[in-house]
């Protein structure tokens, strides 16, 4: 399948955005890219992400940005609404998720409407950072499965490795020197093509939940070259 860059409809803020951000994360990391191929669609796509730093969104971020599909992010409605930087997202083009609405497509609408207008949607399906001691990925919520099933675009599992160095989980203390590796694989597209007709139920969405983080799961593995554990930590438990 060919593919056309999507960076020529960013506006002003997204671009002063990039000038701004990219080249301190050129300065403080190193790159070692895997997978890039499979970012290569026309049109929409849905990148899951492992989430083990509050930094990791900044890995990604760029690594989106240099194979040329420029990431819209899934953030929590409430920081849409904090003075400035809340302005900035906006302006920016990411993407509100509405936690509180009761009805669960509505809560990402905006994520779906976005991967139908051809956008590259990152989105963390663990929805925090994970609480496994080993920072494997934990269970996820069904928002990424409710995207992909709501648009049947590609999802790409995207495992990265070496944020939480940089920053560790729950931490604040920035580790920039020595220059850590900033390792990201992005994956073959998730199969669901078998529930796409099928009724959205409870059950269905589990299940194309569960692939879609075996598939990150899988991802991680690799480029840690460990074995993760036979079975993923609830999101529910309980940080240490």
């Amino acid at each position: 399948m060919s593919y056309v860059s999507s960076k020529s409809r960013l506006g002003f803020v997204y671009r002063f955005v990039v000038v701004i951000l990219k080249p301190w994360l050129v300065v403080i990391t190193k790159r070692d890219y895997r997978g890039v191929e499979n970012l290569k669609f026309d049109g929409g796509i849905i990148a899951a992400m492992n989430h083990n730093s509050w930094f990791d969104p900044f890995v990604v971020a760029q690594f989106m940005w240099d194979n040329d599909r420029p990431p819209k992010f899934l953030a929590k409605a409430a920081i849409f609404k904090v003075p400035v930087i809340g302005q900035l997202i906006y302006l920016a083009g990411q993407i509100p998720v509405y936690r509180e609405s009761r009805h669960a497509k509505i809560a990402v609408r905006g994520a779906i409407s976005a991967v139908e207008k051809g956008e590259a949607v990152v989105i963390s399906p663990e929805g925090t950072l994970t609480r496994d001691p080993n920072l494997w990925p934990m269970e996820g919520k069904t928002g990424a499965a409710r995207i992909a099933l709501a648009t049947k675009a590609p999802v790409i599992p995207v495992a990265h490795w070496g944020a939480h160095l940089v920053l560790a989980p729950y931490s604040k203390k920035l580790k920039l020197f020595p220059r850590k590796t900033m390792i990201v694989a992005a994956g073959k597209p998730v199969d669901l093509s078998d529930l796409y007709d099928q009724e959205i139920t409870a059950e269905v969405l589990k299940i194309a939940t569960s692939r879609i983080m075996d598939a990150i799961t899988k991802e991680l593995a690799i480029i840690r070259n460990q074995t993760p554990p036979a079975e993923r930590m609830p999101w529910t438990k309980q940080r240490p």
